[in-house]
């Protein structure tokens, strides 16, 4: 199995140097960077597999540094560290795209489990490739939308838009974030080009009553359905 690689953002270079040690003898490759904007372009430069990012950062703050990773991989986990406690600090800290969050003081041994559940929930996440919409069998690996002996072939930007409604359902799908994940731009030309693209997914739909994706004004869209599973 591949070992899973930790970009490690933490401007306590005693702690930094202690937690990378530790994370590497426990069978990670994890690399440090000292502030926010080394942490960007080393996110920018490699492969990970999870960022640990303290919010308390020079130059780049945890929560902005985060939002910028996100854009460029929407679906990496997070984890903050932060000598932070109070109830909006952590909200906010979800808000960025945490998907956990570990106030200092803490164990390392608390940490490695926080480190491990949160990598088999992202791994179990991304195996969820086929989606089920009413008769329609979607696999976003294949590009596809199946029923019965009809197959639909998507173009990659149809597979990728719907893929993102797939995984919030009944949710709201922001319009930034889906043009800043797919088009990594969101100007207003493909804003244009990402409204096209709903409008084609309606139309492969169309004939699935149980399926419906709504405009949400001011926001974005939002795929409806009543049950809603992976295959």
């Amino acid at each position: 199995m591949r070992t899973s690689r930790i970009l490690l953002v933490e401007d306590d270079i005693n702690l930094g140097s202690l937690l990378r040690e530790y994370l590497n003898a426990k069978g990670y490759d994890c690399s440090l960077e000292g502030d926010g904007e080394r942490g960007y372009r080393a996110f920018k430069k490699d492969h990970f597999d999870l960022c640990i990012l303290d919010i308390m950062l020079p130059i780049k703050d945890g929560y902005t540094l985060a939002r910028e990773i996100r854009v460029l991989n929407p679906d990496i986990p997070i984890i903050f560290l932060t000598a932070k406690s109070m109830k909006k600090d952590i909200i906010d800290g979800f808000e960025a795209g945490a998907d956990d969050y570990l106030t200092k003081p803490f164990s390392m041994e608390e940490l490695l489990m926080r480190i491990e559940a949160v990598l088999r929930r992202s791994r179990r996440e991304n195996q969820d490739e086929v989606f089920v919409l009413g008769k329609y069998s979607f696999d976003s690996n294949k590009q596809t939308l199946t029923a019965q002996e009809t197959v639909v072939n998507l173009t990659t930007k149809e597979s990728e838009l719907l893929k993102l409604l797939c995984q919030h359902p009944n949710q709201i799908l922001e319009r930034n974030f889906a043009l800043k994940a797919i088009w990594k731009d969101d100007n207003y030309f493909n804003a244009r080009s990402m409204d096209v693209y709903i409008t084609k997914i309606r139309k492969h739909l169309a004939d699935e009553p149980g399926i419906e994706i709504i405009n949400i004004h001011g926001k974005g869209y939002k795929l409806i359905r009543e049950s809603f599973n992976p295959v």
